[in-house]
């Protein structure tokens, strides 16, 4: 690690995070929430109820993940320090009108 981060880094980072969770538990919840009503509004029998509900819940929690996962992949990562290979450097001379600092 190069450095620590600025308190404005980790504030942002830490709304992320808590995006990223809310978020991840209002569509697992959402999923859920979907899946299991068929016991309510399908009239699903008693043998099946259990599961139901199991596999509701199963993929409430994988539909979390998911969100969680995408939007902490997402999240803009820090900048390094100093140029990269992508910028370019301009070399400039030491004196105006001089094209080599020597001459």
């Amino acid at each position: 690690m190069s450095g620590t981060r600025t308190r404005a880094e980790r504030d942002a980072v830490t709304v992320e995070i808590m995006f990223a969770l809310v978020s991840g538990a209002f569509v697992g919840g959402l999923g859920f929430g979907v899946l299991s009503s068929a016991i309510l509004w399908a009239g699903l029998p008693d043998a099946w109820s259990g599961p139901w509900l199991a596999a509701s819940g199963a993929v409430g929690g994988m539909l979390c993940g998911v969100r969680v996962v995408r939007v902490l992949r997402r999240m803009p990562r820090r900048p390094a320090a100093g140029p990269s290979a992508r910028d370019v450097v301009r070399i400039q001379p030491s004196q105006p009108g001089r094209t080599n600092p020597d001459s």
